[in-house]
Formats: structure tokens, C-alpha cells, sequence
């Protein structure tokens, strides 16, 4: 009898440490510990970021891993939203707009998920990863004093790819993980129906 694959990976763990790392997060923000709410966050930056790698790497990528990354995503996400409020709400009310845009980059496509397949998606585009990437250095450069347009352009790249997302709901019949573009999805619907 064949044993079903341990969820206990290394990429899994890599994940979960995100969902550890979310009320330590919250925790520190509480009680305005910024340099170290800004190191555990990069730390968990990192963790996201070396998760993907070490499942490909390890080859143990799978459906499990990649709702967990997403929902672990959200988390983070919504983590970060709730710790600036607390930390630097000065900041946070001058860029409302632009938050809000993050916060609903990271709601509005799942919802979209739930909405058509019942459950939340996790595709993993690269412009989510490149908006991810984005958000998260300018972060760093917004709140250590630097200068508010790359937060600004992170936020609108996020909204950006979270449409890309919705779009990818929206063609596909049935959920899929880690796509790389709606470009991708919309190829294979032509070549599909030809």
C-alpha cells in the first residue's frame, strides 16, 4: 500500500514558518519594536521567496504546497497591512490609497477563486512575484525615509497582477497551480480550440 507523500517537506516548512512568523509579527508592531518587526519580516520574505526554489529543487512540488504558499500569503499580506498601522499610521493614512490597493491585490483574486471554483487559487504568476518583490523592498525604503514613488509604483504593480490573476480565473474551466502569465493560459485556450 503506498503511503500518501509527507506534507512535512522542507518547502512546506519553509511556508508554514510565515504562519508562525504572523502573530510574533503582530505582536512586535503591538508593541512598537520596529527594527525588529522589519528584520522577522524580512526574514519571512526570504522564507517565501526560498520556498518555491527548495520545492523544485527538492522536487516536492504540489497542490498542497502551493495553497498553502498562498494562503500563507495572504496572511503575511494582511500581517503587514494591520503591523503598519500600528507602527507608522502617520504613513499609513498619507498613503491609504496605495495600501488599499495592496491589501486588495491580495483579497480581490481570491475571492475571484472562491467565487468561480469554490476554493482559493494559487497561481504564483511572475507578476506577482515581481510585484511581491517590489511591495516588499519599498517597504523597507518607505519606512527607514526614503522616498514614497517606489511604494506608490510596487502598489499599482500589485493591483496590476492581481488583475492579471482574475483574468486567469476568469479563462480557466477548472483551478490550476503556479502559472506563469495569463499570456500562457490565453496560448493554450487558442491552441485548445483550434
Amino acid at each position: 500500500m503506498n503511503n500518501p507523500p509527507s506534507k512535512l517537506t522542507l518547502p512546506n516548512l519553509l511556508t508554514g514558518f510565515r504562519f508562525v512568523a504572523a502573530p510574533v509579527l503582530l505582536w512586535l508592531a503591538w508593541h512598537d519594536h520596529r527594527i525588529a518587526f522589519m528584520g522577522l519580516l524580512a526574514i519571512s520574505f526570504a522564507t517565501d521567496f526560498l520556498d518555491g526554489i527548495a520545492a523544485r529543487l527538492t522536487g516536492q512540488v504540489s497542490q498542497f504546497g502551493a495553497t498553502l504558499d498562498s494562503w500563507a500569503d495572504v496572511i503575511t499580506y494582511l500581517t503587514i497591512a494591520l503591523s503598519c498601522w500600528w507602527l507608522w499610521p502617520d504613513v499609513v493614512i498619507r498613503e491609504l490609497p496605495y495600501v488599499g490597493l495592496i491589501v486588495a491585490s491580495c483579497l480581490l483574486p481570491a475571492l475571484a477563486g472562491i467565487l468561480k471554483f469554490g476554493r482559493f487559487t494559487s497561481y504564483h504568476t511572475w507578476g506577482v512575484k515581481i510585484a511581491a518583490a517590489a511591495m516588499g523592498l519599498t517597504l523597507y525604503i518607505l519606512f527607514f525615509g526614503g522616498p514614497i514613488w517606489p511604494f506608490r509604483v510596487a502598489a499599482v504593480m500589485c493591483i496590476v497582477a492581481a488583475l492579471e490573476e482574475i483574468m486567469i480565473t476568469w479563462l480557466l474551466p477548472e483551478p490550476e497551480s503556479n502559472l506563469r502569465s495569463v499570456w500562457d493560459v490565453l496560448t493554450r485556450c487558442i491552441r485548445d480550440n483550434r
